[in-house]
């Protein structure tokens, strides 16, 4: 791929068939947060240090609304049997998407770049398949990487990166697990401008998308 961004969510998504990550912006009335986004599939021990070093917040797997059904995924907020978990809004969206940290039964402390990208890569396959194995005979919780649930009508419900992602590796013919993780800005603290990642998207030949264009292309 040449150093020119694709600019078209036909062309972001034969990208994303071949593995690689795009960058995807929500909302400015949303979050106003750019998301690197990585097929789990495709996701290596160096995909995982440009997430860390790169991008710098949290690395999460979203998986569809039917896998985590069959993985028995219950949302983090249902589960949570504490006061903390309650009274809270969020100001972007109804609810929160966080389901079970988890790592894979192979790994040792889970943390590590290929600690987590053996994780992310077999909840990939796990989840091209989501009926044929027992999750927690290949998982534990808690672990080191964060799972998200999509909502069951995707971008219809909801309109935040889990969804968008989804939508994405559905569109590209990859399994329903994809790696979010937002861009975070060094300077300022706060979430990486959509000009700034831009730019960076330009620099390593990645596509950059608005959510709006997903939405329009494949709600």
């Amino acid at each position: 791929m040449n150093k020119t961004t694709p600019t078209t969510v036909e062309q972001a998504i034969e990208q994303f068939r071949k593995g690689s990550p795009l960058l995807v912006h929500d909302a400015a009335d949303r979050e106003g947060e750019t998301d690197l986004i990585y097929p789990a599939g495709a996701v290596t021990s160096d995909a995982v240090s440009r997430l860390r070093n790169d991008a710098g917040g949290l690395i999460c797997v979203a998986l569809s609304h039917d896998v985590a059904d069959a993985f028995d995924l219950a949302y983090m907020d249902d589960v949570i049997d504490h006061p903390a978990s309650e009274g809270h809004e969020l100001g972007y969206d109804s609810r929160s998407s966080f389901s079970l940290t988890v790592n894979h039964r192979d790994t040792y402390t889970g943390i590590t770049d290929d600690d987590r990208s053996l994780t992310i890569t077999e909840l990939a396959k796990a989840a091209n398949t989501p009926h044929e194995l027992n999750f927690a005979d290949e998982f534990r919780a808690p672990g080191h990487v964060h799972l998200l649930r999509a909502a069951p009508g995707l971008l219809d419900e909801r309109r935040g990166h889990t969804e968008l992602g989804i939508v994405l590796a559905k569109a590209a013919g990859q399994p329903p697990a994809v790696v979010v993780c937002e861009m975070l800005d060094d300077q300022t603290g706060g979430a990486l401008s959509p000009e700034d990642a831009r730019a960076y998207a330009e620099r390593h030949g990645f596509p950059y998308l608005e959510g709006a264009q997903i939405i329009e292309a494949l709600a």
